[in-house]
């Protein structure tokens, strides 16, 4: 499968979100959108990367723009993942990892010696039109959402 390239088509999803919610990327047309996928609720890089988020909302949405979350965790571990940190952003369960896989970020990882699949940290700005607009992988979590705030500014 071809990576996916700034100025094409991001993929659509329809994935069960926290709160009980659906949460599908075509629906969210007309406005920007922030899709992030990070390997595991509730673990040191993944909190502070949603906490960091969290923390800039209110700019994301002057900027009419929607954060979504996507892990391949399940919903209900979404749900204790927001209450405990009091996230405000939108999580979505890919349990499945087949969205994970569309964007190209489901990859092969290598800890201590040991392959396994897993989740590269990555970060998609997608446009009003539903095209990518910026692509950050292997992301290095202090800084960047300011960085994805910033690159949102420039649409």
């Amino acid at each position: 499968m071809a990576e996916l390239a700034v100025g094409t088509e991001a993929p659509d999803f329809d994935l069960p979100g926290d709160g009980d919610t659906q949460i599908k990327l075509s629906a969210l047309r007309g406005n920007p959108v922030v899709v992030y996928f990070y390997p595991k609720d509730d673990t040191p890089g993944c909190t502070k990367e949603a906490i960091a988020f969290s923390g800039l909302k209110s700019e994301f949405d002057a900027l009419g723009t929607t954060i979504v979350g996507i892990s391949p965790d399940t919903a209900q571990k979404h749900d204790k993942f927001v209450t405990k940190h009091d996230l405000k952003v939108r999580l979505a369960a890919d349990t499945e990892t087949k969205t994970a896989q569309a964007y190209g970020v489901w990859v092969e990882k290598n800890m201590y010696g040991k392959k396994y699949m897993g989740v590269e940290r990555s970060t998609f700005l997608i446009d009003n039109n539903g095209k990518i607009a910026q692509i950050w992988r292997k992301v290095k979590v202090p800084g960047h959402a300011d960085a994805v705030l910033e690159a949102l500014k420039g649409l």
